[in-house]
This record gives C-alpha cells, structure tokens and sequence, in this order.
C-alpha cells in the first residue's frame, strides 16, 4: 500500500449538534488514513502487507511507526522536518454518518524519488487511493510507483476516495491522472461511481466504469445495500450483512483491505466481496476506522488467518 498515514481526530455527538449550539459526546485520537488502513485491514485479514508514506518526525510520527509495527505492518517511512504528520478531523453525527477535513500533512509530501524502488518492484500487488491523485505532490510519486510495479508484473488497485473532491478537481481533470494506469481492481464507493459516471442505479454506475478502466474489475461498495461485483462472474449484488450503524468511518477501507486480502489468496471475488461485506459490517458497529479486534471479528478472518 502507499499513500496516506494520519491521525484520526474523531468527534462523535450523542444527538443532533445544532448551528451555535454544545452537545455531549466523545472525541478521540485514533489512527487512519485511508491507505494506511487498508494496509492493516489487509494484514488482520492474513495477508503480509507493506506499507509507504511519509511523515513528521515530531511525536504523532514516531506513534505511527508504533501503530504499524504493533499491528504487524511493515511500514517503510520516509521522514520529514518540513511538514507536521497527518491529520484528520472526522465528525460523526447522531445517526453514524461521517464527514471529513482532512489537512495538508506530510503525506501530500511524498516525492518520486523518495519513493523506496526496491519495495515497490519486489510487491506482487499495488494498492493505491485518490488521496495520493487529487494534488501534485504526491499524484507524481503514486503514478511512479504504479509504472514501477506494473514493470515488475505486479497487479493494481484503486480506490477512488471522495466523491467531493472529484467533483472539485473535475471529472475528467481527475480521470487523466489515473485512467490510464492500467486499474486491475477498482473499488468505488456509490456516490463516487455516481460521480464519475452520471448514473444512479448500481448495475449502471458499473457498466460505465468498465468503459473508463477496461479490463477492471468493479467492486461497488453500496453502504446499507451491501456491494455489487462487475466482473469475471458477471454482476452480482452481495447483501449487507448488518445495518446497526454506529459509525462509518472506515467502513470502505476495512472493505478494501478485507477483499484484496480474501481475493489476491483465492481469485473468487464474489467470495472476496461476501467476505469484505462482514468484516466492513463488524467495523460500523464500533467506533474509528480501526477498532480493537475482538472475539467475533476473529472467527470472521479466521477463513484467512488459519
């Protein structure tokens, strides 16, 4: 994986926060990023996963190489006295739906030649988000990695990121960045396959974004209607295996890490998509993008960690 590693500031109300209004609630620092947490969903799910990106050397850097080394991801950091670790504030209303600003931290920093070559040309599979796309640094340094690992035959995958700044950098601005990098997975969300494509209905969103990335396979995260596979197996709806949300933070990550996981092991993305849906279901039903695993979540990876 390489992109972004950042610090969760999330902020989450007990009821409906009114314009000038106080409400109680919970704030917590909890670690994210959108790369980074598929990286570590990847390795919960048994996968043995590495992990670039850049950050401060200030405290919430040397906490981030400790996360990662405590959740067993190997993380190549390239350090910075430039430009602060990332961070991210994440606000979680009464209902469990997110909203995001995220700030400019060291991970919009990363540059094509602090880029590890060796890392990258040794990976059988390359993961990369829009985080890393929607501004130059670090889009020249992600579009280098992917050029590296395709050299090396590995396969790659793309998470589109935001709707919002999709839609602010322009759809076409933003599919010359990466329709071209030859996408093996492509793992949108509704809105952003909405976004990109016009339409509302999923079987739809999926055949258009088959045209923009030829040869991808879509895996379309639908939220409380499950997931839709576009692929070798034709289109199949997965079902939600839960809807007792409680936050959603992290729900597509902990998706896309789960599947790649499940799928680069066994090549069935149904089974992969099925798979993603449970483990994406247990993370909405805690709090923060990675919660502390527990009992149930463990009988749900045990399929790949045995």
């Amino acid at each position: 994986m390489l992109g972004d590693f950042a610090w969760d500031v999330l902020i989450r109300t007990n009821s409906e926060l009114l314009h000038g209004g106080d409400t109680f609630g919970e704030v917590m620092l909890t670690p994210g990023g959108s790369a980074a947490n598929v990286a570590v969903w990847a390795r919960r799910n048994g996968t043995d996963t590495s992990f670039i990106g850049k950050i401060g050397r200030d405290r919430f850097g040397q906490l981030a190489e400790e996360d990662l080394a405590r959740e067993k991801v190997a993380a190549r950091f390239v350090e910075t006295e430039a430009h602060s670790t990332g961070s991210v504030a994440v606000f979680v209303d009464h209902t469990g739906q997110r909203s995001m600003v995220s700030g400019h931290g060291a991970d919009f920093y990363l540059m094509p030649s602090e880029l590890p070559v060796e890392i990258i040309a040794s990976c059988r599979h390359l993961h990369l988000t829009a985080w890393s796309f929607f501004t130059d640094p670090p889009r020249s340094a992600a579009r280098r990695a992917a050029r590296i690992a395709r050299e090396s035959g590995a396969s790659l995958s793309f998470d589109p990121g935001s709707f919002q700044m999709i839609q602010e950098m322009g759809i076409e601005s933003f599919l010359s960045t990466c329709r071209d990098l030859e996408i093996d997975i492509l793992l949108p969300n509704k809105e952003e396959g909405r976004v990109l494509t016009g339409e509302e209905d999923p079987e739809a969103i999926a055949l258009n974004l088959t045209k923009m990335f030829p040869g991808a396979l879509i895996v379309l995260k639908l939220d409380a209607d499950g997931a839709l596979v576009h692929g070798t197996s034709g289109t199949v709806h997965i079902p939600p295996a839960t809807n007792r949300l409680v936050d959603a933070t992290g729900a597509g990550d902990s998706f896309a890490g789960a599947f790649l996981a499940h799928f680069l092991r066994h090549r069935s993305e149904v089974d992969a998509a099925r798979h993603a849906t449970r483990v994406s279901a247990w993370v909405i039903e805690h709090i923060g993008a990675r919660p502390t695993p527990d009992a149930r979540l463990a009988s749900i990876t045990s399929v790949l960690t045995d």
